[in-house]
């Protein structure tokens, strides 16, 4: 007999495959429940209502998006401006796939624009506060100054990416912007170097 949290792990695995495929106003719960193979009210009973699947679905995709980025970013060679580029490389041959859809997060909270206060659209605030927090540590970790605005520059960066190669369905849209990312990089890195060498002087 299947215990409740691997049937409710394996509701939240067929919602994320639909809800990234087709997106989730296209996506009823009959779906849901058909492609997990359980009932309807199997399906209720472990997720109240879409809203509260969505946001699992969304949860879902949290921490294991993060790492993917954290990993990408420490196995690259080279300075901070090689790590960034590095990511946005990496997502640019994620985009190349024919199934890929874009941000999931991005895509999400546009079908909710209009239900600001939905758990979702928090869950994909948090995603996105979480990246910059994230790349603000390694940022200082580097030396530079004002990490928080340097990560921040660099999110809407990433995020134009994933909007301008979904659009296109170019990946080379990625490419551009983790040249302009380095470019940022640089740029933090020569005023910091020169702020240094006025205080020496």
């Amino acid at each position: 007999m299947a215990r409740p949290t691997d049937t409710r792990d394996r509701i939240v695995a067929a919602a994320s495959k639909l809800f990234y495929a087709e997106g989730i106003g296209r996506v009823s719960m009959d779906a849901v429940a058909e492609k997990t193979g359980v009932t309807k009210r199997t399906l209720y009973y472990h997720f109240q209502s879409k809203d509260d699947l969505i946001a699992a679905y969304l949860d879902a995709r949290d921490q294991p998006n993060l790492a993917q980025m954290a990993a990408w970013f420490a196995e690259a060679q080279g300075g901070l401006g090689d790590k960034v580029a590095a990511v946005f490389a990496h997502l640019a041959r994620v985009a190349a796939h024919p199934k890929w859809k874009g941000c999931g997060f991005l895509r999400t909270t546009a079908e909710l624009a209009s239900m600001p206060g939905h758990p979702a659209v928090r869950i994909g605030a948090r995603h996105k506060n979480g990246f910059a927090t994230w790349l603000a540590g390694e940022i200082r970790t580097a030396g530079l100054d004002d990490a928080e605005t340097l990560a921040r520059e660099i999110l809407l960066l990433l995020d134009g990416a994933f909007s301008a190669s979904l659009l296109h369905r170019d990946p080379a849209w990625f490419e551009a912007a983790g040249r302009a990312a380095a470019g940022l990089v640089e740029l933090r890195r020569l005023r910091s170097a020169g702020e240094g060498g006025g205080h020496r002087g």
